[in-house]
Parts: C-alpha cells; structure tokens; sequence
C-alpha cells in the first residue's frame, strides 16, 4: 500500500489523563525531620510537606472539603504525627503506607464520594518496587514538583486500585542510578524479564540489511521485538525505521532503545502482562513505560568521565535538567538535556576479541580442534576462480591448472600443492581453496589485522521539553518536545562476493594468466601462462570467492522527534485528556561499497593499471575508480490523536467505588525503506562478457526493492474498575475483592478488524497478603514491511548438507563439525498480503506479602511471586533456507529433493565428488524459495519473583535492597509438519546429528533464552554518604552453533556482574561552590569479567552479553 507521509496534526481534543511527576523519595518515616512549611490550603502545604520529609505522596485530585488555611509551621517532628496534623479536618486520610509512598483517600465515612482510591500503595504491592520519581539528592537542589493524582501503566483510570492486582515491575531514579547504565540498552537489560537484545550497534558487519549503529530492542519474555510496546510518559513514540530479520528471518521493527534518555528518567514502569486490550498492538508481551522528569522548578547539571580498563575505550556524559515555575504557579516549563559521546570498542582493545579464530577458547574441552571454530573469513583476498566449463581442464606446459570443470585459486607459494607461480610468494592451484586444510592461513582475520569495531562510537544528543499551564476555567495544557540525534561510527570488515551476483574477469585484464597472447598494442601478454591449451584469444574468468583487502567505514545517523499538545480537565466529575502527537524517526545509513559496473570497468583494463584479483595486495589507485558510498535512508511517522475519561467513582456501592475509562483513537503509520540506487533496481549490473543483468550493482549485496507502506489505525476502549467484596463487609478471609475488565477494539486500514479482552482479580486475604490473576487476548498485526515487502533477495552463510554427507562417505572429514560446505546461500522470500494478526492469549496468577508483624524497626518488606504463561498463535515467519537445505539433505538420502532448493546442474567436479558416495550428484546452491507464513503456535511459561525491603533510619545508615527475577519453565514452539519431519528424521539417524534444525521444539536456553536471570541492588545511605550496588546474574544456555557429532551443544557459562558506586552530598554548605553539588564514582563490571565464551566471532553471545570490561567512571553533579 503506498501513501504519503501525513501532514502534522494540527488540533487536540479532551482526554481524560494526567499524569505527574512524582516527588522525590528519598528517606523512611522512622525519625524526627526538621520542618519549615509555609501556610496555605492543604493542596500547596502537603507538596512541600513530601519534600521535606522525603516522601511520595498520592493525593486525590477532588481538593479538600473544608478550603480551611493552614498556619505556618517550624519545628522538629515526627512526620507521620505532622502528616496527621496536618490532614486533621481535611476530609482525607492516610489509606496506605509503605514507608516511602503515602497514598491518601477519603477520611471515612465519606470515602466513597471522594475521586481517590489508594493506586501508589497499591502499586507498592503489586510490583517489585512501588513507583517513584526522584532526582539523585545531589541533583535535587532546589527542585519542586506539584502534587496531583498519578496513572500507572497497566490502568487507564486515574486514581484506580486496579494497579495494585497487575504485575507491574518499577525502576526509580535510586535503582536506575544503583545500574550504572549510560543508554537504554544497558538499562532494560538488568531487567530480567527483557529478552534477547537482537538490534545492537554492530549488527550484520559489513551489511546494510540489518538496523545497525546507536540501536538497541526492546523484547519483553523473549516474544520478539514487535511484541513489547515502548510508551513515553504514557503514550507511544515512533519505532526505529530500519528492520532486520528476526529469528524467524520476517523483517521486524523495534523501539529504539538507545532513544530513551536514561539520565531525565523519573522511573521506568514494566508491565509484565499481555495488554492490547488496553494498549493496542505491540503489547502482547507487555508495556514499557518511560516516566521523564517534568514540573521541576529548579534544576541540576551533571558531567560524567569514564574509561573501560586496558582499552581506548572512554566516554563523557553531560546531562541535567532545569524548569521554571510561572504564573502563579499554573504554569511550568522544564527542559531535560544530556549529551553522550563514547570511543567505543574495537576488536585490538581485548585480547579474547583479537582474532575471530576461537579455538584458543576451547582448549582442553570435546571441541578442541574442531573447524568449526575457526571463525576467520574463508572468503579472502586469497580468491577462487573458474574458466567456461567448456574449456573443461587447462594446462599449462601439461600441468592442470584448473579441474575439469575450470575451477582454480591463488595461494600462498609456502602453503605448497601449486600448479604455476604468477607471482614472487603467488601462485595457482587446481580447484578451491582448502581453508579448513593446507590454505587454512589465507582465511582473512578482519579482527587481528585492523579494530573491527565491537561497540561504534557514538555521539548522541537527548532534549526533551515539557510545558503546562492551568487556566482559570479548570482546564490545563501540556506540551511534550522531545528531539533525539546520535551518529555512530564503526569499521567493519572488507565487502565479499556472494554467489547470486557474479563478477567476470575479461579475457582483456592486463593481469589474467588465460588472457590472450598478445596486448592490444601487439605487445606479447607477460601475464599470460606458459604452454596454455586454449585458444590465443583467451578466457574471460568469473570469481567465485573473493573478498578485499580493504576494511567498510560506516556511518549511521539516526534522528528522532516528538511533538505533542493536549488539553485535559474534569468535567462532570470524569478526568478527560486529549492530545495529538506527532512523531518521526529516520536513519542515514552510509557505507564504503564496490560498484559492480565500475569494478568490472577497471578489471576489463588492458593496462598495468588494471586491478588484479589473483594477488592478494592491490594499490589504492587501482581499487579507487570503483570504490563508492552506498546509502540507505529509512524514515518511520507516526501521527496520533486520542481522548480519554476517567472516573474512579462514577458510582458507588457497598463493596466501594466503580471506576470506568474509555477512550478513542486514531493514528496514522508510515514506513519508507529508501535503498541505494545501486541496490533498489535504479542502477543494475550487466557483465559486458556474459551480457546477463543482475538488479543489484553492489558487490556482494542482494537486490533489495524500497518499501513503502502506510496504515491508519482507530480504536476504542473501555475500561472498567470494579470492587466485588470490602473489608466493610465482614466477610471472613476476604479483605477485598477487585475486579479490572477492559476490551479494545481496532480497525486497520489493511487488513481489518481485531476486538480482544482482558480480566484482572485481585483477592486481599487480610492486610498485607493479596493473591493476584489475570487473563488476557492480545493480537501483533503484521508491520508495514511484512505486508508491503515484494521478492526480497538475501544472501546468508548456510550449510549445504548433502555436501557435508558426501565428504564424510568419502572420509574427507571424520563428522559434520568438520564440515567445510558453508557458503553464502541466497534465498528468495517474497511478502504475503494474506498474513493475519498474530494472536496470543495469556494468563498470570501470583501473591504479593507484606508481613505487618515486622516490628517498625525491622523495615519494610515485601514478597512477590507470579507465575506467567503465554500462548501465540499465526507467528509470522519463514520456514528458512538452512532448514530448506537440511529437507534438501533428507530428500536427497531418499532418492529424490526439495523442489524450493534450486541447484545449478552438477559439474564434472561435483560427478567426481559424489562418486562411490552412493549419492547422486548436487550441484551448487543457486537459490532458495521462501514465503513469509503464518506459523505454528508458540508457549511460554515461567514465574517472576521480587523482594524488596526498605530498612528504618538506623545507627549504620538505611538500607534499600530490591531482587527481581524470572525463571522459565517452557519456551515451545510447535514445529511446523517439514521441520517436525527434520527432527524425526535426525532422531532416527536417517539425517547426521550435526545438523542445525531451526525453528520449532524446546526453546529453552537455544541460543539465548536462559533460564534464570535476576538482578539484585542495594542501596546504603547514611546522612550525605551513599553506596550502592547491583547484582546481575544469567543462567548458563546452549551455543545452537557449536554441536558435536552426537549432537549436543557447547554449553555457554552462567554469569554473574556486580557495579557499584557511591557519592558524597555536599548538602546546603556554606560554600557556594559546594552547596547542593556532589561527587559521585562507580566502577561497572567491578570483577572484570568477560562475557561467557561461546563460537560467536567476537567470542561471546551478543544477544545476551556486552563486551565491555572493568569500566571505572567519575560524576560531578550541582543543583541550582
């Protein structure tokens, strides 16, 4: 479907949320405070009030029934005896305490007329951690924020409980800063839950088929990338533009990470529950909400300096905020800014990462020895070659320089077997390379001989603006600016051939030994070989394998913005908000490339000035006239208005309050994949030998058609907050009793409608133990990509099986981990308009206990358990060509073949291969057939699991430990009936136990996908000292790249990091230099460890580890 991009919404109308930042919290209610509150009402005492006693506080939005003014007070007190003073005769009351979240409501009788039921507290409950917004103390200065009610993901009803029977995980500003994270990437990964990270800044090398540079996903439970929906303080942002293959080789899209600014962060909310019946699409997995600092008036500047130890690896960070105060106090502006700039990793600044040959990390194991391990590039500038067929074997002298079927190579004269030098160290040999055997050295090692780049470097830039201003009428504004801009930098290495596009050597290179025998001028050819038996006009000859010498600079440039207006009031007795938002993402993808015209140009020179592919170093002048900037550009929007309205007591009854929201909303997405002309079909390639034209002009890059798409998107939803059972009404074992039932409903522009519901119970058996259920529908519709994409041609490096049997038939190799027939295999997968959503429904049952019996001085504590379970169904996905190859494998030991598998017919080389094998002859791979699919469906199951515990003000300081974590139980995929085929055939030994089969059966730790994973931090704090620090642990889980000949996998080690940190508050000193500055130092990855070893190139799995070692930093902060 193609469309224009959609102009900016210009009009906002009435919605019914109003979300704020919540104040700082930073101390327990265990001690007498030294107050100095100003008089006033109790709505403009009860903010400064939470500041002073370093409390959260969520208050209704109704104001007090009495209007009475409060007298200044100054003094020392206890503050929960301030707090009951000053609420004395104000119709409100405390209805929940947590010792850091104060959450009031109607002082009874009168409870149930008032717009306020108890959502921090019960947020408190049902979370890991209850939500809180907070600056670091140094960073608070003299900020102040107002006071109002407060939505939490998961809810659409301001003021509802019903967050308090969801499992919602939350991360304030306290445990985000006791991370040490710097980006969005190092964030979300300590957080259990989040799965495998597959977009990372170095993605795919050297090609522009992945989203590469400042990225990083966002993949709740493992589901996938477009599983999990990213909000900004409560409403979505655009997603990155560029998509990659996921593990079902479909092209996802995910939220950038990387785009969140993790320094202004108030607190992240994690909903860990399916929740399109509240949300939308995207949230099948569940919600991230990123809560940002607004209403400050005041504000901090922070720089921050670290270095990486034993590497060039260093960064700065300057971030802050300021906001001002006007009118009275109806109105705020605040700006947040940061600015990040990072050398990054390259693959010299580690021993472990500077060669990609890992079998030096197998030593002593069952895998010491194995080829496999050998990770160099066995496409080189050592190249391989092949004459016409028809000229079958050439001699030189009487010596065969190729086999019968013209195939020859370059080699290194030492490594021996050669049939005729060309060149001092050079000469020719028959047939392919022998990388895994005597021409193992000409194997290309990118990361030993330049910084193959492991982490880009990176510049990024972070501002977000809000503005509000309450008018007379009642009725507010809001604004939300926010610009985000990174470019990255990285080198990656050299471009290599691929066997879809072919490269022909002219018989005219001045350098080719079967060119003709004389020179254009007359002049004998001094290249051409000896003794040659063929005609003296020469042979063209086509490159097979080859890759240059020269590493690929890339450059990606990503910018993103959001601009948002609203409105947002109360109207008969309904909070309403509205807002129009506008967002955009691109991304400028530039790389160094070969142009295939201009290269076979300066090939077809009959000059010394020709490039010369049969030795391995060639000048830059010779490569220079074909060498170019490839470009992608990609850019996504997304435009959206909506409304909502809420009330927490549009009636009421004896079990309390019923809440209901409902809203609509329509929203506008677009996606528009721009490639290199050279690459889209723009400029093609003709070989000026063959005459055959091929859609790509890039060396070594599959044709690849633009992608245009668009979708509009309205919805509805309703929401309702219901109490079955009070504690009023006696009812034995049963406290309360709450209900959450909600439903959406959307209409896609492309292919239809989708309704899905969702049920939330929660049971409070008495004070302090709630058992907590939910069941829910949800549905991802396919991205614009899936649906829009025509034939997409890749090339990928896949194992051709039947290869491999028929090299150990003949003895060549002794198993399949020896097997030497990977290759670049391309396949054709074309898009599908017929793909239906994929649906899902899942189901939560858990507890949450808060012991009362604790003394005060014992602290407070909580427990949580809950168990998860998700089934999908209608995944979209491929069935892959490594699989099609292994079906190919078993078909072909049957005596017949995959009719997806198209071979070129087998040359006189393959004949004499296969002979004795009792095989029939393949022939080489020339492409695979694909089709993206609705597949079979998936299961996951596992428990969460937190404690937290808040200790009181003690002799030794106060403690803050929180530990949230996640075990699974089953990931399962259905297999589809070919793959489940596959599997039975390898289990009957019809197949080698070698092979990898993807795609279906127990998930587990496949790849990624550990089992355990938790994080632990603890916080000290002690008058202007504090300490912390955070634990993260991942389970051990399988390499699917490295299988013995039984077929088990190489086990890849648990792991265990700790960073730690701590900071000095200068406080109000009488020093202006120091008042309300602090000084902060950290140490990340404090034991140095490096990540598991694995057979991935670098030496460790990046979809679950960083690379980065011990990291020490210092940060200087000052409020004002």
């Amino acid at each position: 479907m193609h469309s224009s991009e959609p102009a900016l919404l210009t009009r906002a109308i009435r919605a019914c949320l109003l979300t704020t930042l919540l104040l700082p919290a930073t101390a327990a209610l265990a001690r007498d405070v030294e107050f100095d509150l100003q008089g006033g009402t109790i709505e403009e005492v009860l903010p400064e009030f939470a500041r002073q006693a370093g409390v959260q506080i969520v208050a209704p939005g109704t104001p007090s029934r009495n209007g009475a003014k409060l007298a200044r007070f100054k003094g020392s007190m206890d503050p929960h005896a301030m707090l009951e003073r000053l609420l004395a005769g104000s119709g409100l009351a405390v209805i929940a305490d947590d010792g850091r979240t104060i959450t009031l409501g109607a002082a009874a009788p009168m409870r149930t007329s008032l717009a306020a039921t108890p959502l921090a507290s019960a947020q408190a409950q049902s979370s890991t951690e209850p939500v809180q917004a907070q600056t670091t103390p140094a960073a608070a200065g003299k900020e102040t924020h107002s006071l109002g009610e407060v939505t939490v993901v998961g809810t659409q009803i301001k003021g509802s409980a019903a967050a308090a029977i969801l499992p919602i995980t939350t991360l304030d500003a306290k445990q985000i800063e006791a991370t040490g994270a710097i980006s969005g990437d190092d964030l979300y990964r300590a957080i259990p839950q989040m799965g495998d990270v597959s977009f990372t800044g170095n993605n795919g090398g050297n090609s522009s088929n992945y989203a590469r540079g400042d990225i990083a996903s966002v993949n709740l439970r493992g589901l996938g990338p477009g599983n999990t929906l990213l909000l900004i303080n409560g409403r979505r942002t655009v997603t990155h533009p560029t998509s990659q293959a996921d593990d079902q080789l479909v092209p996802v899209l995910t939220y950038n990470a990387n785009a969140v600014p993790v320094q202004n962060l108030a607190r992240v909310e994690v909903l860990l529950d399916g929740a399109a019946a509240i949300y939308g699409t995207d949230a099948v997995a569940g919600v991230v909400n990123n809560v940002l600092r607004d209403d400050v008036d005041g504000g901090n500047i922070s720089i921050q300096r670290g270095a990486g130890e034993g590497t060039a690896w260093r960064d700065t960070l300057l971030s802050g905020v300021i906001g001002k105060n006007f009118a009275n106090q109806s109105g705020n502006v605040t700006l947040a800014y940061s600015y990040y700039t990072t050398t990054g990793l390259n693959s010299l600044d580690q021993g472990w990462t500077s060669t990609s040959d890992r079998r030096f990390d197998f030593v002593n194991t069952r895998f010491a020895g194995v080829n496999a391990l050998d990770n160099r590039l066995t496409a080189s500038e050592w190249g391989n070659f092949a004459t016409p067929a028809s000229a079958k074997q050439i001699t030189s002298n009487g010596v065969p320089v190729t086999t019968a079927a013209g195939a020859f190579h370059s080699q290194p004269v030492a490594d021996g077997g050669c049939a005729v030098g060309i060149a001092s160290g050079v000469c020719l040999g028959t047939g392919t390379l022998q990388t895994s055997g005597k021409d193992r050295d000409t194997r290309q090692d990118a990361q030993a001989r330049w910084p193959i780049s492991i982490s880009p470097d990176v510049n990024r830039l972070n501002l977000f603006l809000t503005t509000k201003y309450d008018f007379e009428n009642g009725i507010g504004f809001f604004s939300e600016t926010g610009y985000y801009r990174s470019e990255a930098d990285s080198l990656q290495p050299p471009v290599n051939s691929i066997s879809s596009l072919p490269v022909t050597i002219p018989a005219s290179n001045y350098w080719n030994p079967f060119g003709a025998a004389t020179l254009p001028n007359g002049s004998p050819n001094p290249n051409r070989l000896p003794g040659l038996n063929i005609p003296a006009a020469g042979l063209p000859v086509t490159m097979t394998s080859y890759r240059f010498a020269t590493p690929t600079q890339i450059n990606v440039v990503n910018d993103q913005y959001r601009l948002l207006a609203g409105l947002r009031g109360n109207l008969f007795g309904f909070d309403w908000e509205s807002a129009a938002v506008y967002s955009r993402a691109s991304v400028r993808d530039v790389q160094d490339q070969i142009s295939l015209t201009a290269f076979q140009k300066a090939l077809a020179d009959s000059t010394p000035n020709a490039y010369n592919p049969f030795v391995p170093v060639n000048s830059d002048a010779a490569s220079a006239p074909f060498r170019i900037k490839a470009v992608r550009k990609s850019t996504d929007t997304l435009a959206m208005l909506d409304f909502k309205a809420s009330r927490p007591d549009v009636f009421s009854y004896r079990a309390g309050d019923v809440g209901v929201a409902f809203g609509l909303e329509a929203r506008r997405e677009t996606q528009n994949d721009r490639r290199d002309p050279r690459v889209n079909g723009t400029i093609t390639y003709t070989d000026s030998v063959t005459g055959i034209s091929y859609p790509s002009d890039l060396f070594g890059v599959s044709p690849t058609p633009d992608t245009r798409g668009s979708r509009t998107v309205a919805s509805a939803f309703a929401e309702l907050s219901l109490p079955l059972v009070s504690n009023e009404m006696n009812i034995p074992l049963v406290r309360s009793l709450d209900l959450q039932i909600a439903g959406r409903a959307e209409h896609y522009s492309d292919f239809g409608s989708v309704a899905k519901p969702k049920i939330a119970l929660g049971w409070q058996i008495v004070e302090g133990l709630r058992f907590r259920t939910s069941w829910a529908q949800g549905f991802r519709a396919p991205n614009l990509e899936q649906i829009n994409a025509s034939v997409v041609t890749r090339s990928n490096i896949r194992t051709d099986y039947i290869q491999c049997e028929a090299d150990l038939r003949r003895g060549v190799i002794n198993s399949f981990a020896n097997c030497n027939q990977s290759s670049s295999t391309t396949a054709r997968r074309s898009g599908n308009p017929d793909l239906k959503p994929e649906t899902s429904e899942n189901f939560g049952a858990g507890f949450v206990f808060q012991p009362q019996f604790l003394p005060e001085s014992a602290g407070r504590a909580t427990f949580s358990v809950d168990y998860f379970k998700y089934q999908q169904k209608g995944i979209i996905g491929l069935f892959g060509e490594g699989n099609a190859l292994i079906l190919d494998y078993l078909d072909r030991v049957q005596g017949t073949s995959n009719p997806n598998v198209i071979r070129a017919a087998p040359t006189a080389d393959d004949i004499a291969r296969y002979t004795g094998t009792g095989l029939a002859p393949a022939g080489k791979v020339l492409y695979v057939l694909d089709k993206y699919v609705n597949l079979q469906p998936q299961t996951v199951r596992g428990i969460d699991f937190g404690i937290n515990w808040k200790s009181p003000d003690t002799a030794i300081g106060r403690f803050d430990l929180a530990l949230n974590g996640t075990r699974l139980i089953e990931f399962y995929r259905s297999p589809s009936p070919e793959i489940a085929a596959l599997l039975a055939a390898r289990a009957a030994g019809t197949i080698n136990p070698g092979t990898s089969i993807t795609g279906g059966g127990d998930l587990i730790g496949q790849g990624g996908k550990p089992k355990i994973k938790w994080t632990g931090n603890l916080v000290w704090t002690k008058g202007p000292l504090t300490a912390g620090a955070s634990l993260r642990y991942v389970s051990s889980f399988y390499d699917t790249g490295l299988i013995d000949s039984t077929g088990h996998n190489w086990e890849i080690d648990s792991a265990l990091y700790t960073n730690v940190f701590a900071r000095y508050d200068f406080g109000d000193a009488r020093s202006d230099l120091l008042s309300r500055t602090s000084v902060k130092v950290g140490i990340n990855n404090l034991r140095d460890r490096r990540p598991p070893i694995s057979s991935d190139t670098f030496g460790y799995n990046s979809l679950v580890y960083t690379p980065y070692p011990r990291y020490y930093y210092v940060t200087l902060s000052k409020g004002f």
